[in-house]
């Protein structure tokens, strides 16, 4: 059985997170047992979700334990299967953490899903046909629902999420304003992800700026706002808002949109409609430096470590 690298959550941060939070060890894989699956990850995704679980407190999800590997989603190869559902070379994802190998439970419910990689490269289902484009499709369709030539507004707009939720506003006839960082971001919101308008949040850098901003961008007003960003960026599109409704989620409790919402996400990148953008670190070691950049938004587009 091969050795494997795993980042570990070796201590808690003390307001801001670093890299010694983090430390890389080796060891060896067990061997399979009967229903077991060996996958050989080639993508591990780096999501901020991740910085709320390194805090030991009360969330919405349990905390990192230390000395564990880093939860996250991967994209990977089973390279020896016990089970007869999977076989040797199927692409797969799941949850399998930041590490190099994982061993899974082929018959938990869940855990790991095939994945057709002919018209959607893998790595893209970490991202616009996975989690985060899951959640973007949620929070559109499921709680904001809007008509036709309805306005919506996205923070982070050229993450993984709020690519996403372009290319599906779009599909349903909205008007879709992004707020991202830096010119070169919102250029591309604009020329590759569709977006009507993006907002740079680095020039209209308080809440009046931004507020006039989106009053110019958002002619008609806003329909519905999706969050991803907090602070000052919330508070300039609340100023916007005659009546109101906040609702929050969490796209794991909701697996039954999760295949109507992959098979529309699928098509749109198969069809060149969603072209999502990759920052791409290199080998398991670089995994906690390159969370460390996607906190303060030093990614472009989806952020994932390339393990192969």
């Amino acid at each position: 059985m091969p050795r494997n690298q795993q980042i570990v959550l070796d201590n808690r941060p003390q307001g801001e997170a670093v890299a010694s939070n983090f430390k890389l060890v080796a060891t060896d894989t067990p061997p399979l047992q009967d229903g077991q699956v060996l996958v050989r990850h080639h993508y591990l995704s780096l999501d901020p979700y991740m910085r709320g679980r390194m805090n030991d407190s009360k969330s919405y999800a349990a905390s990192q334990p230390l000395g564990e590997v880093m939860i996250g989603g991967t994209a990977g190869e089973v390279v020896e299967s016990r089970h007869p559902k999977y076989a040797v070379g199927d692409k797969v994802v799941g949850m399998g953490g930041w590490q190099e190998y994982s061993v899974v439970d082929g018959n938990a419910p869940g855990m790991l899903r095939k994945v057709d990689t002919t018209h959607v490269p893998l790595s893209h289902y970490l991202g616009a046909v996975g989690m985060p484009g899951v959640t973007a499709w949620y929070g559109l369709v499921k709680i904001i629902a809007p008509k036709e030539g309805d306005t919506v507004v996205v923070s982070a707009a050229t993450g993984a999420v709020g690519s996403a939720f372009a290319a599906l506003a779009k599909a349903r006839g909205c008007r879709a304003v992004g707020i991202a960082g830096g010119a070169d971001k919102c250029k591309y919101a604009v020329e590759e992800l569709g977006f009507d308008a993006c907002i740079d949040y680095k020039e209209h850098s308080d809440v009046k700026a931004m507020s006039k901003a989106l009053k110019e961008a958002c002619p008609n007003g806003i329909y519905g706002y999706f969050e991803n960003a907090g602070g000052w960026i919330m508070d300039a599109v609340m100023l916007l808002i005659n009546r109101m409704k906040v609702e929050g989620f969490i796209v794991s409790e909701h697996m039954e949109v999760w295949p109507d919402a992959l098979k529309e996400l699928g098509t749109l990148v198969g069809t060149g409609k969603l072209r999502p953008r990759e920052t791409i670190a290199q080998g398991i070691a670089a995994a906690p430096e390159a969370f460390l950049g996607l906190l303060k938004g030093k990614n472009f587009g989806k952020q994932l470590v390339k393990l192969i």
